[in-house]
């Protein structure tokens, strides 16, 4: 007679049949990065693929000038203004739900946005899919923070920047590749990538966070700085075509500057503040997040001026012109994990200040850059600006971490990221701003048509000095950063991370 087995043998391994260890294990902080990389990769190449398609996109739509550029600024002013609120989220709910939602609804958005037929339904769907950037952003600092040692955090850090690092050298490659077959593939290579992140999240993460569910939203806080960042942005990107006359943009930028301040009285007198402003009481934090801001300036207005030299002046098509911005991508990849691993033993601020002077002497060296410049010069100032981004990136991401509580890194990680993009979202709308005063409109729109076959040098003058302008203005930012950053204190040593792991049944 055969004896029954008892029922918890047949059931008892089933928990054990996922990939991974538990949250307990020694190695589970490099399972979790894992997923936080593949989350960073898939954003980066995304940004990629489509600033290189921006040319292709305008002439398969025929939008203006003015529509083309907010197909990149409403996600990133989405992406900016939720993030927040996506932090807030994650404190509340656990870091794993929001993750995998923003892999989820970023992919559905990508989908939808190959779908569309005018620049202004590609807006719509930009902005539906910061949604999804803004719940991946906001968590994956966090993420990592929660389970990495403060003596291995800054290596994680640059991993994950290493890795995005790569995400850039891939993107404007793949993009000008993709646009072969339509400019939609741009957004529908998303979806599998997105998929592929999804079944990883759910067969790796546990929920590890230290949940505050005791804070509410910040519905007035979240709407003051949604019109006064889009009045901003919109005013300063809308100037340079129209004027600064026109009535739009007067009324753009009155809303913004005074939606702006209001912000932060409301965020100053709410119970449960979406911008924690008790943080920037923290020196370290405070500097490291002026650094962070002006660092965002500083790069993404110089990947978006060098598409358009790439393949406007210099004649280059998408593929080669998305291979010719690799090098600022190859100095971060190198740069950024040694310089984690430097600060994780001797501390931030060295590095952080290094890694802006660094980047002001390539932009420095760019404005030496022509028309009929050879792509050599030009690859050498990309990749000293790249390696001081890498050198400032994440010594300055884990210093910001690691200076405040745990139970307050899911909105410290949205922050730091907010202020990254704001500065990104403003460098696009402020180089447009300065390009469009020296540049006939005329002329810009054929540059950023790519259409400058027979357009002499002397014609495209105006476009370079414009370009140099720019530059020197973001030399003045990098050093400004230089300064900033150098007046961070010595963070004091932070309370191990205690994690605690909850039920698998509460992680679906």
């Amino acid at each position: 007679m055969l004896t029954p087995m008892p029922e918890h043998t047949a059931t008892s391994s089933s928990p054990q049949r996922r990939t991974g260890v538990g949250p307990d294990h020694p190695s589970y902080c490099w399972w979790v990065l894992s997923v936080t990389s593949l989350g960073m990769f898939l954003a980066t190449v995304n940004s990629g693929t489509l600033l290189i398609a921006l040319p292709t996109l305008e002439r398969a739509l025929h939008t203006s000038l003015l529509t083309l550029v907010w197909v990149i600024l409403a996600y990133m002013v989405a992406t900016t203004v939720l993030m927040l609120p996506a932090g807030r989220l994650a404190d509340q709910f656990g870091r794993k739900r929001m993750w995998i939602g923003g892999l989820i609804f970023f992919g559905v958005t990508s989908l939808g946005a190959g779908f569309a037929e005018t620049g202004t339904q590609l807006i719509l769907w930009r902005i539906v899919q910061g949604v999804g950037a803004a719940l991946l952003f906001a968590n994956a600092g966090a993420l990592v923070t929660d389970v990495f040692p403060r003596a291995k955090l800054g290596l994680a850090m640059g991993t994950n920047v290493m890795v995005a690092a790569a995400g850039l050298v891939v993107g404007p490659v793949l993009g000008g590749w993709l646009v072969i077959y339509g400019w939609q593939w741009v957004f529908w290579f998303n979806v599998p990538l997105s998929i592929i992140g999804i079944v990883w999240s759910l067969m790796v993460l546990h929920e590890t966070g230290h949940k505050d569910a005791s804070q509410k939203m910040d519905w007035w806080g979240n709407l003051f700085l949604i019109v006064g960042l889009t009045g901003i942005v919109y005013g300063l990107s809308d100037a340079g075509i129209d004027g600064w006359t026109n009535t739009r943009v007067l009324v753009s930028l009155v809303v913004g500057l005074v939606c702006l301040p209001v912000f932060i009285l409301v965020e100053a007198r709410t119970a449960s503040p979406m911008l924690d402003l008790s943080l920037f009481r923290i020196r370290i934090y405070s500097a490291a997040a002026a650094g962070a801001f002006l660092n965002g300036i500083t790069r993404f207005a110089l990947e978006f001026l060098f598409v358009f030299y790439f393949q406007g002046p210099q004649k280059q098509d998408p593929i080669t012109a998305g291979i010719e911005l690799a090098p600022l991508a190859i100095g971060m990849l190198i740069a950024s994990p040694l310089a984690g691993a430097w600060a994780d033993r001797h501390g931030s601020r060295t590095p952080a200040v290094l890694g802006m002077l660094i980047s002001a002497i390539g932009l420095a060296g760019m404005t030496t850059l022509q028309v009929s410049t050879p792509y050599w010069q030009s690859a050498v100032w990309l990749t000293i600006v790249g390696v001081g981004s890498g050198v400032f990136n994440s010594p300055n991401t884990s210093a910001m971490m690691s200076a405040v509580p745990p139970q307050r890194r899911g909105i410290a990680s949205g922050t730091r990221v907010m202020l990254t993009n704001g500065g990104a979202v403003i460098s696009i709308a402020l180089m447009l701003m300065i390009i469009t005063a020296v540049v006939p409109i005329h002329l810009l729109f054929s540059i950023f048509s790519g259409l400058t076959t027979g357009l002499s040098a002397e014609k495209l003058a105006p476009f370079m000095n414009g370009m140099h302008l720019a530059l020197w203005i973001l030399v003045a930012l990098s050093m400004l950063g230089a300064v900033v950053s150098a007046m961070r204190g010595t963070p004091e040593p932070a309370e191990p991370v205690v994690i605690h792991a909850e039920p698998e049944a509460a992680q679906a």
